[in-house]
């Protein structure tokens, strides 16, 4: 396979047969990650970008098959933040050297377009030097204007499965995969960066859905591209379903590092909640972004889309302490600029001053 390997540093493209090839027949790893971190850092050095993430309400209308804070999940201990507690964790965070913060939460109804661009303005107002990233699901392009219009410039929205039936079989009739790709267009269009992806070893998920992925990626070309490890939990549908394989998802951040040298691709919490240094290996695969957790502890495991999520008790100063040295100890250094893809950084400037603020 180090032809492929090769082929892919070169060019950063195979075609379908090579593609499934490369899916379905085991790589030397250590000339795969060698080859995607060699990669990472000739476009960003050995730069690892913090966004701060605010998980502001678990309260969610969709059912989807695979997730823990699913409607149809009784058991699931429903909170939401105010509005003064988000503001606080921005705060914090801000203390704490962040530049960008991601709100993140289920599709919940209570949050009105009103109240989103009330919140989004108010962190803009309080914190005019940073980034905003909303992660609220599916919307009009109107609710993405206004959003984009009260000071929102990232939005991430993973579309999970670009395989039509792959997708049914992970979402009710009352979601569709057309109209999650035209929220991403949608989005792309306003002018937000975008962050699209899907989960690794889902349930029914076979080589030929994850070559669809990556071709919608393609032709979606985000700015940062999220993935990680399937995650049973017990609350679904799919509680007897498996969850991912660490080393096959591993192998993916690779390809994409491989066949998207710019773009952001986070090493997410999944990856650490499988294996202690997780996080770590999906760095040294060809991850650059990580996402602290900055909501009141009280809250953190009630965000349960999957079970056994890592860093549900720490406060937000001890979880930056703690990725700074699991970060370092790595071989690579954390950046709480605001960031961005697309742009050579750190490689090109070994005193590691930071290009392309937006």
């Amino acid at each position: 396979m180090s032809e492929l390997i090769e082929k892919l540093k070169n060019t950063h493209q195979l075609t379908d047969d090579e593609l499934l090839r490369f899916l379905a027949e085991p790589q030397p790893e250590d000339e795969l990650f060698a080859a995607a971190d060699e990669l990472r850092r000739e476009f960003y050095g050995d730069a690892v970008y913090l966004r701060g993430l605010i998980e502001f309400t678990n309260y969610c209308k969709n059912n989807c098959y695979y997730c823990g804070i699913r409607a149809g999940n009784p058991h699931a201990e429903r909170y939401r933040l105010t509005d003064a507690q988000i503001l606080s964790c921005c705060a914090e965070g801000y203390s704490l050297g962040y530049r960008t913060f991601v709100l993140q939460g289920g599709e919940d109804p209570y949050y009105t377009d009103d109240k989103i661009c009330a919140i989004v303005s108010a962190i803009a107002k309080q914190h005019p030097d940073c980034r905003i990233t909303l992660s609220i699901g599916e919307k009009s392009r109107e609710s993405y204007q206004r959003y984009y219009d009260a000071g929102a410039r990232r939005y991430l929205l993973r579309h999970e499965t670009a395989d039509p039936t792959h997708y049914r079989r992970l979402h009710p009739e009352s979601l569709s995969l057309e109209n999650r790709k035209r929220c991403l267009f949608d989005l792309k269009a306003i002018g937000y960066q975008v962050g699209s992806g899907f989960m690794i070893g889902s349930p029914y998920q076979t080589n030929d859905c994850l070559r669809q992925d990556i071709r919608f990626l393609q032709e979606l070309q985000p700015a940062m591209i999220g993935v990680g490890p399937y995650i049973t939990h017990s609350e679904t549908p799919f509680a007897d379903q498996p969850s991912g394989d660490l080393h096959f998802s591993l192998k993916i951040i690779a390809l994409l590092r491989l066949m998207f040298p710019k773009a952001l691709i986070p090493a997410t919490t999944a990856f650490g909640s499988m294996h202690p240094q997780g996080r770590e290996l999906a760095l040294k695969a060809g991850g650059n972004v990580m996402m602290p957790n900055l909501s009141p502890t009280a809250v953190r495991k009630l965000y349960d889309l999957y079970e056994n999520k890592i860093c549900t008790g720490e406060e937000a100063t001890q979880c930056k302490g703690c990725l700074e040295r699991r970060i370092q100890a790595a071989g690579y250094r954390i950046v709480t600029d605001v960031g961005d893809s697309l742009v050579p950084t750190a490689a090109a400037e070994p005193c590691g001053a930071i290009r392309g603020k937006e």
